[in-house]
Formats: structure tokens, sequence, C-alpha cells
């Protein structure tokens, strides 16, 4: 064995430590999120909104009350704003996240967070030296593209909370659906180091797969909070009717940010990265008209992707259009991100065609 061939055998045995490795960071952050959740109060900061705008309320009406009693004008504050409700839609204040508002949940959060971006960290360093033992792009087969994939949806994740969006209730989600594909891609698609086909020696490697990979990231985040807006819009409803919510309602329901600010989150994130998702299909294009003679030949995973650019493209249309709003929409969002997943791992495991890892 020469020199070269030992390097890079070794940097393959160092990149399956760190993934290993990230693994067990990531089942601590796990954990930490799971302490986030029971130790978070459940509804401290809703429960405070609401009592805030009671008592608001209240106040405003004696003001009137008063002024009229004395035959003078009352000039009224200028009310808080407390919630980011769209037009049409329930006021309803956003929860108080997994943290609940208090000091302990919020400290366990803290420490979940810190445990993923190590967990990131680490992973990000195992896809590296997978490519740096294969001399190539990161993404030549489904294990090489599930460690990508997964390590790309924890960036933008963590991104977001960097951005200071309201997504740390996220993470809980996140770190169960990384370790499950971890878990796949170690062992049941784990494949040696190797060199790829012909056919896949081109630039367009990176361009291509590289847009493929952030789209689903971003599609995977899109799919939670479309989701969690399902259970939490019939949250709402349930008490805007007077009923009473179960027991995972309450502890778990009341803590997620309002149905509105769902339903926002997931159309603006899903419409943000829909034209990334056209590229991608062109650049496939041109990828397959450069390798194979042709742009389009009805491959599996060629079709599926267009029904997936199909499936989000009417979701957004639907958006746009009077009465598909809510949960309609949310339907539909579901049905887009179904089609990607089914791609995702049944085409490229199930489907024979050219795009399929089926034999690899």
């Amino acid at each position: 064995m020469n020199l070269a061939a030992a390097t890079n055998e070794n940097l393959a045995h160092t990149s399956n430590v760190l993934i290993y490795s990230s693994m067990a960071v990531y089942t601590l952050a796990f954990f930490a999120h799971i302490a986030e959740w029971v130790f978070g109060s459940r509804s401290k900061v809703g429960r405070t909104a609401a009592a805030l705008t009671t008592r608001e309320a209240v106040a405003a009406t004696v003001k009137v009350e008063v002024a009229q009693r004395a035959g003078t004008t009352a000039v009224l504050d200028r009310p808080k704003i407390i919630t980011r409700s769209a037009a049409g839609s329930r006021d309803v204040p956003d929860g108080p996240g997994a943290a609940g508002g208090t000091f302990k949940g919020d400290l366990y959060g803290r420490i979940a967070v810190s445990m993923t971006v190590l967990a990131f960290l680490v992973q990000a360093g195992g896809v590296i030296t997978r490519a740096l033992s294969v001399e190539r792009a990161p993404w030549g087969n489904m294990y090489e593209f599930s460690i990508t994939f997964s390590a790309v949806a924890v960036g933008t994740y963590l991104t977001l909370l960097a951005l200071r969006k309201n997504v740390r209730w996220m993470g809980l989600i996140l770190v169960t659906v990384v370790l499950l594909d971890l878990g796949i891609a170690t062992t049941v698609l784990y494949t040696s180091s190797d060199q790829l086909v012909p056919a896949l020696h081109s630039y367009w490697l990176w361009i291509h797969v590289s847009t493929a990979i952030i789209c689903g990231a971003v599609f995977f985040l899109g799919g939670v909070a479309t989701l969690m807006y399902l259970f939490r819009d019939s949250y709402e409803s349930k008490l805007a009717n007077g009923g009473r919510p179960g027991a995972f309602a309450e502890s778990v329901l009341s803590r997620l940010p309002a149905a509105s600010s769902l339903d926002k989150f997931s159309y603006r994130i899903n419409a943000a990265v829909f034209p990334l998702w056209t590229f991608t299909i062109i650049a496939g294009a041109i990828w397959a008209g450069d390798a194979w003679g042709r742009y389009w030949g009805w491959d599996p995973k060629e079709v599926w992707s267009f029904i997936t650019w199909v499936a989000y493209a009417c979701y957004l249309h639907a958006r746009a259009t009077a009465g598909w709003k809510g949960r309609k929409a949310a339907y539909l969002a579901l049905i887009a991100f179904g089609c990607w997943i089914f791609n995702y791992y049944g085409v490229n495991i199930f489907v024979a065609g050219k795009h399929s890892y089926a034999d690899v």
C-alpha cells in the first residue's frame, strides 16, 4: 500500500470516528432538549401576556366610562403589540418556547444548543475528512449524501438561531431526526470510500448536488414548522371554542409559537428556497446533457424531482390565492415535502435508475 492510499484510509477512518462522535454529542443534546421541555414552565409567558391584555382592556374600559361621566373625551394609550398574527387569524400571542420563560428551562436550553453546536462542528469535520479521503465532493453515494444533508440541516437551524429567529423549540425535533438519519446512514447505508463512476466526474457534482442538499435541509425545517402549525392551530381552535385541550397540548403545544407565526415561518422559508430548487432541476438537466447526451430522460429521479417542484409550486400558488391559506395550504406543503422525502429515500434506495443508489 502506497503512502497516498494509506493516508486516504486513515482519513476515512477519522471520518467514521468523527461521525460516531457527533452522534454521541447529539445524544447529549437530545437529553438536554428533553430537560428543557420538562423543566420549563408550561405556559408562564402565555398566561402573563393574556393577563396583561385583559388588564389593559379593563383599564381602557374604565377610562372611557370615567371620561363619559365627566363629559370629556378619553385619550386612550397606544395598544402594545404582543402578537404577529396575520390578518383574519386569531389574536393569540406566541408561546414561551421550550424553556417556558424559566431560568432552569432556559439553562437546559442553552446547554442543548451548545451541545448541538459542538455536535455540528464534529459532524462537519467528519464530512470534510470524508471528502479528503475520496478526493472529491462528499456526496457520491447515499451514505455521504445523508451525513452531509443532516449537517446542513443543523447548520441552517443554528444560522436561524444566530439571526435571533424563534426556532429553538425546533431543536428537539431536529436532533431526533438527525440521530435517526445518522443511525440509518452508519448501519444501513454505509459505503466504503471509493471513486465515482465516470459520468459523475464533473464540476456539476459540486453545483447540482450541493444545491439539492441545501434545498432538502430547508424544506425539512419548513415541513416541521408546517406540521407543528397544524397541531397548534387545532389547539387554538379548541380553546377558541371553549374546549379543554388534553395533557399533551397543555404541556407542549401551549409553548409553541402562535399558529399564525408558524404558518408565516413555513411559508417564507419554503418560498425562499423554491427558486434554488428550480435551479437544482435546471442544473441537473444541464449535467445530464453533458453526461448522457440528453437533458431529460424520464429517469425516476428526474420525474420525482419535477413532481416535487410542481407540488411546491402548487403550494406557493395556493398561498397567493384567496381561500387557500391556513390548513388547506399546510396540507399541500406536507404533500410536497412527502414528495421530497420519497425522492430522497424511496427513489435512491428502492427504484432502479441512473440516479439510484440501490446497488451502492
